[in-house]
């Protein structure tokens, strides 16, 4: 198949790997040293996103936030510029729901399908092409993407309609960044108590708060190992599309609300490009901790 995948940072390059592995021939644009590998490989990179939407069946974005996909995609020579009738646009960035049904209804204008499918699982599950992905879409145009989501994650269900997808990974990041505080708010409670915090989490381990975040990312915050893994900056503007979102549905998220004020804090103190888990540093300034 003839792919086109716009986005090639740190989750990008390696979903595009897998893609050219499986033997599709990827259009590539904005090749930088970093993602050349992938035109080693057999990727053909191509000067703007019109030009990769022209020679592809299906074009894949994986780019940071809601205003780069709307760029990507409506700009000057833009994906929709390039598009012919028939064309899948896959939307796997993390955006705003409300955004994307309108960005769909654009594309769908054009005789095209569009299906969002953000992803979780984070740099590690896209190496591993074990990410878990969550679409919103027609079933017909979910079904023709299933298979180059099988090349890239494990977990993939279709939600619902266009929108959906974006609507369960907002929800997924609200339960992550939730639980990552409260990891980080139990851990250095129990280091300002005088407890070893690494005992504690082991004690924890074995109770009913055991959880995925408290193993890895508890571990993370004991071992103090803040490389990314999922940048807060990244984290904090998935916080602010819930947040955003809430507004208009007159729905409170309190909790939410305060995570996201934390992650805020973080940037302050130039962590946002620190791993999630590293929200721990910012409870431990705030408690007077400077280790």
């Amino acid at each position: 198949m003839n792919i086109g995948f716009i986005g090639l940072g740190v989750m990008g390059r390696p979903m595009a790997g897998h893609l050219i592995d499986a033997g599709h021939t990827l259009h590539l644009n904005r090749v930088k040293d970093a993602s050349q590998f992938l035109v080693d490989k057999g990727g053909k990179a191509l000067d703007t996103a019109k030009a990769v939407a022209a020679a592809s069946e299906v074009v894949i974005l994986m780019v940071p936030d809601t205003p780069d996909v709307e760029a990507v995609l409506f700009g000057k020579d833009g994906v929709a510029e390039g598009l012919k009738a028939g064309s899948l646009v896959i939307d796997m960035s993390s955006i705003s729901p409300v955004a994307t049904k309108a960005f769909a209804e654009k594309i769908e204008a054009l005789g095209c399908d569009y299906v969002d499918a953000p992803v979780s699982g984070g740099e590690v599950g896209a190496r591993n092409a074990a990410l878990t992905i969550m679409c919103g879409g027609k079933p017909d145009a979910f079904e023709r993407a299933r298979p180059l989501f099988e090349k890239m994650g494990k977990n993939i269900t279709l939600v619902g309609g266009v929108g959906d997808g974006q609507t369960a990974k907002v929800a997924n990041q609200i339960i992550v960044g939730l639980t990552i505080e409260a990891v980080a708010e139990a851990l250095s409670f129990a280091k300002k108590a005088g407890a070893d915090p690494a005992k504690v989490r082991e004690a924890l381990m074995g109770g009913f708060a055991q959880s995925r975040i408290l193993e890895l990312h508890g571990e993370r915050m004991i071992k103090r190992t803040f490389d990314p893994g999922f940048r807060i900056r990244l984290h904090r503007k998935d916080l602010s599309l819930a947040i955003d979102a809430a507004r208009s549905l007159n729905v409170a998220l309190p909790n939410t609300a305060a995570t996201q004020q934390l992650m805020n804090s973080a940037l302050a103190l130039g962590d946002g490009e620190k791993d999630h888990s590293a929200l721990i540093r910012t409870l431990e300034a705030m408690a007077g901790d400077k280790t």
